[in-house]
């Protein structure tokens, strides 16, 4: 998350606006969702002060909440009926017992291995407040602060602008308010480059005013995930495991892509093609784990789920101090602007998604989604102490948003207000359509200008963001390589300079240009790719 995140280009990746389905699935009624949807596009003001609201009282009932549950199961096979999405997990969680706990379908298409509650899922962008409640831990044992800077800790840190590289704290990247643009970075991971190269790499990116801009940024958070580590003198991985995975018994839980892929009974990721669901890709998120590379079972989240709810309690010992996680559930920065003057703000919390209902109570959500198969979402209501985790191994179209949605509906009202799947289902497509080109490759002009000769655009040309580029032709065929992998991609004529290449992996957004400028002697001497310019640094330069 992270095709999939808010209404920008790449919005729904790796889940950021997934943000906006997270708000809705966390108790909100129809005509809330409405509003919401109104506008998507991710505004931000400047941070909020550090004052938590004083909960209502519970409002639900042990007797609504079973009822809600009763429900579940179909829920959960209709939404699989609706869409035939191969495999689900859910799990509930009310007044520190575990209500729910099951698993649905397969884990791998035409196959017969079931998912259960102990299957290991990708979490994509729901690994984002497991990641906080890890720093969270670090901050109650005084080896971080929320507002050290990064620097204190990654001295080698930096942004554009000098100052901001000495201010951005780890509380500025978890809220994404350091002014980084949407998903920076992950178009450096989408070519193959390490989390060390792309961390180096983002000083490059052009910066929006700090603390009065909100981008979600995979690789801002994964910074201030790291700096944590380094500060504990350990790796991110390591961290995790050793202050929530391992304490909370959560056994099948890891930071490390090696660990789900050695999972026996792990969920294989599935997209949709047409109405069939195949599972045809394998995605490695380590670069971003701290972001989107967590992996865990139901079972082990409703333990996670246990902790938020019990203010960092699990099982009478106090595991997260108190204090350091309630910052984790506070406003840091305006995520969704009111888009009516009887409109609801959306905010960012550090790795969660924070909104209030009509009855000022807390809500609590994160998204997650791999385009390349998987979809997650986790909502809590703190003040009813309730909390919904839904795993799925489909790629991100609103169906773990829709069950959560479903179920807490249930739990306040007796019945869903809202068809939730109806309703989502329709965001999440507009929302992908609208990251393709607005130009159709796929139908050149009728009376196209011609390419040069081959030789005009043959040769190497640099980018001090995305490295090398090497134009090469193979008999009539030019071919592009990008990335520390040399990935190959066939570049097919469109008009005149330009000429089209499919784009693959997770941040793949069909057919995209490429368009190449020749100087006074007719040979190409830049050329700029269009999906890797979204913040103006796809322009490579000739270097032979």
């Amino acid at each position: 998350m992270s095709r999939l995140n808010s209404a920008c280009p790449r919005s729904l990746r790796s889940a950021a606006a997934l943000s906006l389905v997270a708000a809705l699935a966390v108790g909100c009624t129809a005509a809330d969702a409405h509003t919401t949807v109104a506008g998507r596009a991710a505004v931000g003001t400047s941070p909020l002060p550090t004052v938590p609201p004083a909960q209502p009282p519970a409002q639900l009932t042990r007797a609504k909440v079973e009822t809600a549950v009763g429900r579940l199961d179909d829920v959960v096979r209709d939404a699989m009926h609706r869409t035939g999405v191969p495999g689900v997990a859910v799990g509930v969680v009310y007044d520190d017992k575990v209500m729910y706990l099951k698993g649905f379908g397969v884990r791998k298409v035409g196959t017969n291995d079931r998912v259960g509650a102990d299957t290991v899922f990708q979490l994509a962008s729901v690994s984002k407040p497991l990641a906080s409640t890890v720093v969270a831990a670090a901050v109650g044992e005084k080896t971080v602060g929320w507002d050290d800077p990064a620097v204190k800790y990654t001295p080698g840190f930096a942004l554009k602008d000098p100052w901001v590289s000495r201010h951005v704290t780890l509380a500025d990247l978890f809220s994404h308010r350091s002014g980084l643009p949407d998903h920076a970075g992950d178009l450096l991971e989408n070519l193959g480059y390490d989390r060390s190269y792309i961390l180096d790499h983002l000083h490059y990116e052009p910066l929006a005013p700090f603390r009065a801009h909100y981008a979600y940024t995979n690789f801002g958070l994964t910074e201030a995930a790291v700096a944590t580590a380094r500060a504990a003198g350990t790796s991110w991985e390591k961290l995790s495991a050793d202050k929530v995975y391992r304490p909370l018994g959560m056994n099948s839980s890891s930071s490390s892509f090696a660990d789900y892929e050695k999972a026996g009974n792990r969920a294989a990721l599935h997209v949709k093609t047409g109405s069939t669901w195949r599972a045809a890709y394998v995605r490695d998120p380590d670069a971003q784990s701290p972001a989107g590379g967590a992996s865990s079972t139901v079972r082990d989240m409703t333990k996670w789920l246990r902790l938020q709810l019990g203010n960092g309690k699990f099982e009478g010992r106090q595991v997260v101090d108190a204090d350091a996680l309630e910052q984790t559930h506070m406003p840091h920065m305006v995520s969704e602007p009111p888009h009516s003057p009887a409109g609801r703000a959306g905010f960012y919390g550090l790795g969660w998604n924070v909104s209030y209902d009509d009855q000022g109570r807390l809500k609590l959500g994160h998204s997650g989604g791999f385009a390349l198969g998987a979809a997650t979402n986790v909502a809590l209501l703190p003040s009813e102490k309730l909390g919904i985790v839904v795993l799925t191994n489909g790629e991100p179209i609103g169906v773990p948003e829709a069950i959560s949605a479903t179920f807490l509906d249930t739990a306040q009202t007796g019945r869903p207000t809202v068809d939730w799947l109806k309703f989502l289902g329709p965001i999440f497509q507009q929302t992908l359509q609208g990251e393709r080109s607005q130009v159709d490759y796929s139908k050149p002009p009728a009376s196209p200008a011609p390419a040069k000769a081959n030789s005009a655009y043959t040769g190497t040309y640099t980018n001090q963001y995305y490295g090398p580029m090497t134009v090469s032709a193979q008999g009539n065929e030019l071919t592009m390589q990008l990335g520390p992998r040399k990935q190959r991609f066939v570049l097919t004529h469109y008009d005149g300079d330009t000429f089209s290449y499919r784009t693959t992996g997770e941040m793949a957004v069909g057919l995209s240009g490429v368009t190449f400028t020749a100087d006074s002697s007719g040979r190409a001497d830049k050329v700029r790719v269009e999906n890797l310019d979204s913040s103006g640094l796809g322009t490579f330069t000739r270097k032979d």
